[in-house]
């Protein structure tokens, strides 16, 4: 009987581009890092500011709210979204993100570890650690695999970019900025006031 083999990853080569989520588990790492296709994404070093948890905590409570015996459900980073078309080991998910918001209306999707597919809604809070190769990455990632919907929050200029996939293709709405009521197309029946929502932020 052939004896496996162990291989614990403490300090990944970030040069590397052929990750798995498998390696994923084994890295002991300060920064919180994503794995698009194999390659290591680390977030910001430094915590979020203060304006942007401030936005996440206060969108992530209108949706549980909204969403309070219903089937969707709502979960807000650190949680894992591991995208995968052909298959679920481990070994063989190279794709690893953690959205700040996320809706995930087929429960079956969920397990321990946190969801295993695309969400029907992702919600990003832009900070200053966003590179714009990340961005595009996402984008791309997200559009690939088939999230109905992709919002972009700018906290500094208080304005929301909404992308819905219509066959397979992200459509951008225009930028909804103060003054607009967002309305989701995937969570029928829930909007935001923007003027309202984002009316004590400073």
């Amino acid at each position: 009987m052939e004896s496996k083999k162990t291989h614990t990853v403490h300090e990944p080569d970030l040069e590397y581009s052929n990750y798995s989520y498998a390696d994923y588990l084994t890295w002991e790492m300060e920064e919180v890092v994503e794995l698009i296709k194999g390659t290591i994404f680390k977030k910001a070093a430094a915590a979020p500011k203060r304006l942007h948890q401030r936005i996440s905590a206060k969108l992530l409570t209108r949706l549980y709210v909204f969403l309070e015996h219903r089937t969707c459900q709502v979960y807000s980073a650190p949680f894992d979204v591991r995208f995968s078309k052909k298959s679920t080991e481990d070994k063989k998910i190279h794709d690893v993100v953690q959205p700040d918001i996320c809706v995930v209306c087929d429960t079956e999707k969920l397990d321990e570890r946190g969801c295993i597919g695309a969400p029907d809604l992702i919600v990003e809070i832009l900070s200053p650690g966003n590179s714009t190769v990340e961005l595009k990455h996402k984008f791309d990632l997200y559009e690939s695999n088939g999230v109905r919907e992709y919002w972009i929050i700018h906290p500094e200029t208080q304005d929301l970019l909404i992308y819905n996939l219509v066959d397979g293709k992200y459509v951008p709405s225009r930028l909804f900025t103060s003054g607009d009521v967002v309305e989701s197309t995937v969570l029928k029946g829930f909007a935001l006031d923007l003027e309202e929502f984002f009316g004590d932020m400073e």
